[in-house]
């Protein structure tokens, strides 16, 4: 097993609280506020399988009981001895202490369900992270943030497919450089949306891995949030953008919520804004995310030819087959997940995003429309 090579600091709340907002130079990045008029999350439930989310008074609100998995544990999510879980869970639904002070997450009216499937050392086995996921899919939830990867082993794989089989949107982590080479699981796992990382001017983030599998990408460094005891945290790697990313799929299962899973992570890559290579390509995936577009923009369904042009009058979405997710050996030798705080991907189920030809957005192209 290895130590979790997250990096991060805290700050004291009597500090902190005060300009922890302006700190979060992610959300005017994102257009956060303007996406907010949007939505703000409310009724998704979104699983952080983790180090488990302290009671920070700018998350308490959205904070339900969850569940305690590592061996001997018998809490209910609500504890954390690392600040990993609670940093996520924070980028993701912190309302702050009000308008203007205090954290404040993508979704601020989403419901974290906390799991604790990592120890606090933020390490953690396949079967612990697989029986978070269960217990996700069994109790409600609608978006599981994984901002950990490393190995997997059947029931692992098991669990990710029966929770894309479950309309489940799954984001994953990359994976962090240098610890890790590519792209980790369950990152790597079709149907998954990958997140790697991008710095303050928008350029891949050295902390950020590349590979094949890459989907979106979302701010990874320097990122600040919520941390246990009151305090706050500031955060590089994957991780943090996985849970941003998680918070625009809250944003969208809220505002859309006949919408499956696999067409809310499609709405991500689709609005996604380009950047590198025209096209998808190993550092950005599909570009970075947009959450306006991702709540605005009239987006060709999966399976449509091809997001250029306009569909004929009154057709309606177009149903494409699903293709099997690609299988992994389920070998046992890489049993070990790793809760690297780098990782971030949405899990999106039964997406078959091979079969779908998108047009990238460059930076001053209007969010993509379609008449139907």
């Amino acid at each position: 097993m290895t130590i979790n090579p997250y990096r991060l600091t805290l700050s004291h709340e009597e500090d902190g609280s005060t300009r922890i907002r302006a700190d979060q130079w992610h959300l005017n990045y994102l257009k956060a506020p303007e996406a907010q008029k949007f939505s703000q999350g409310e009724g998704v439930v979104v699983a952080v399988p983790d180090t488990g989310v302290d009671p920070h008074p700018d998350l308490l609100r959205n904070l339900l009981k969850g569940i305690d998995i590592v061996a001997g544990g018998v809490g209910d999510g609500r504890r954390d001895q690392n600040s990993h879980g609670t940093s996520m869970a924070g980028l993701i639904a912190a309302h702050g202490k009000n308008a203007n002070d205090g954290a404040l997450g993508i979704a601020p009216k989403a419901k974290i369900m906390p799991i604790i499937s990592s120890s606090s050392y933020n390490l953690g086995e396949a079967d612990d992270l697989a029986a978070g996921i269960e217990y996700a899919t069994l109790n409600g939830a609608k978006v599981i943030s994984i901002s950990s990867g490393g190995g997997s082993n059947t029931r692992l794989i098991q669990a990710v497919r029966g929770a894309l089989a479950a309309d489940i949107v799954i984001v994953a982590a990359a994976g962090n450089a240098p610890q890790d080479s590519g792209i980790q699981y369950p990152a790597t796992e079709e149907g998954v949306v990958s997140v790697g990382g991008v710095d303050q001017q928008g350029n891949h983030a050295s902390a950020s891995v590349a590979g094949t599998e890459l989907d979106v990408v979302a701010p990874a460094v320097d990122i600040y949030s919520t941390s246990y005891g009151g305090k706050y945290s500031k955060g590089t790697g994957t991780s943090s953008a996985t849970a941003i990313v998680a918070g625009a799929a809250a944003l969208i299962r809220s505002k859309y919520p006949d919408l499956p899973a696999a067409e809310v992570a499609h709405r991500l890559t689709a609005t996604a804004v380009d950047k590198g290579p025209p096209g998808r390509d190993d550092e950005y995936g599909y570009g970075v995310i947009d959450l306006v577009a991702a709540l605005t923009a009239d987006v060709p369904p999966l399976g449509f030819e091809s997001a250029t042009a306009d569909a004929p009058p009154g057709s309606g979405p177009v149903t494409t087959a699903v293709a099997e997710p690609a299988g992994n050996d389920g070998g046992d030798g890489g049993a070990t997940a790793r809760g690297l705080a780098t990782l971030g991907v949405i899990v999106a189920a039964g997406g078959a995003w091979a079969l779908v030809a998108r047009r990238r957005r460059r930076g001053d192209d209007p969010p993509p429309r379609i008449s139907r």
